[in-house]
């Protein structure tokens, strides 16, 4: 007897939310519509169309109204996605990514464009610095280090001579999967994954898959793909790329750590996007380098702590010359518009042979 009063219940329910997604259409489409007005504007005045410090402080302010039952980070990720496409009406933006379609790199830039965002799939970072600096893609997004095999050194290298500069990051919980054509484990004779992932998995492949050789190719997305043309060989990619190349996952979360995180910079050209402003929560990316004499690295660091400046990165990197010289890769809290920030900065600098600020940017939470 209660059977039809469940139905009538669940029927009426249905109907408010047909109502309601028809009432959101509209609203959409209306803000949509003002979107294409702001657009007309800033292409009259020659402004930015993407605006990361605006976005994120929209998503603040509505995050902050939230009463739920939505929690902030499902609020937070629709409204990335309402903005991505009212900003394809205004100008899509293209962005240059690492390829093929199924990367931890694409699903970066989604996460920080959105999905309306036009992406340009690259064979490496390299092909993705030269676009951004050419003026293929507006933006583009690179790996820049990862919590379990350090940085991503290539990386590091191509902004010593890119005129490119980072003006966002974006920090993604990555987890490896095992993929291949059959459901199971057995008769695997490569695996195939980018270098990093390959280290980032080494405990798991060596226990589980001992004899398969491990082949390094210039994706995860790479690997996936050429996983799908091969029943004996198997990748170490994403869902997304195990949906995207029809492969099953046999192996879920092969990471031998369970918090790996891999840290992706946003970069485009100066006169694209300049240095964001001050949001509270900003780090500042450098590379120097100093004399080959006695105390050098120690004088380099005290201008920041002279200042109370901390320093969250410092790496080195061979400067190729010859003469055991090296690049000095740092990071410290901080936007360099912020006076002690600048003042460190700027008695850094005089210290240095080589001096070159890589952006100022908001940190990825």
């Amino acid at each position: 007897m209660t059977q039809p009063i469940q139905s009538d219940a669940l029927g009426e329910l249905r109907i408010q939310i047909d109502s309601l997604d028809q009432q959101l259409l509209s609203l959409l489409n209306q803000r949509a519509k003002v979107a294409e007005k702001v657009g007309e504007i800033k292409r009259a005045e020659g402004s930015p169309f993407f605006r990361p410090d605006r976005v994120a402080q929209v998503i603040a302010k509505i995050e902050k109204a939230n009463q739920g039952p939505l929690h902030n980070a499902h609020v937070a990720s629709i409204w990335r996605e309402i903005m991505s496409a009212c900003l394809a009406l205004e100008a899509p933006q293209r962005v240059a990514v690492l390829g093929p379609q199924g990367t931890f790199c694409e699903q970066a830039a989604v996460e920080f464009f959105g999905s309306a965002a036009s992406l340009i799939y690259c064979n490496n970072f390299d092909e993705v610095f030269h676009a951004t600096a050419a003026g293929t893609a507006q933006y583009g997004v690179v790996g820049m280090e990862n919590s379990t095999e350090g940085v991503v050194a290539r990386s590091l290298d191509l902004f010593l001579r890119s005129p490119v500069h980072v003006i966002g990051e974006v920090s993604l919980l990555v987890r490896h999967n095992l993929l291949r054509q059959t459901d199971h484990l057995k008769d695997i004779e490569v695996v195939l994954a980018h270098p990093q992932a390959l280290a980032q998995c080494q405990n798991w492949l060596t226990q589980h898959l001992p004899h398969a050789e491990r082949r390094a190719v210039s994706s995860n997305a790479e690997g996936a793909r050429l996983a799908a043309t091969n029943p004996a060989w198997a990748g170490i990619a994403s869902e997304r790329a195990a949906s995207q190349f029809g492969l099953h996952i046999v192996a879920h979360a092969i990471q031998d750590e369970a918090t790996n995180r891999t840290r992706f910079a946003v970069i485009c050209l100066p006169q694209t996007l300049a240095t964001p402003p001050v949001s509270g929560k900003d780090c500042t990316s450098l590379v120097v380098s100093v004399p080959n004499k006695p105390g050098a690295v120690h004088d380099l660091l005290m201008p920041l702590k002279n200042n109370s400046v901390s320093m969250t990165r410092f790496e080195s990197r061979p400067a190729k010359s010859g003469q055991w010289e090296y690049y000095f890769y740092i990071d410290i809290q901080g936007h360099i518009s912020q006076p002690h920030v600048a003042a460190a900065l700027q008695e850094l600098q005089g210290l240095c042979a080589f001096y070159k600020v890589l952006g100022s940017y908001p940190i990825s939470e």
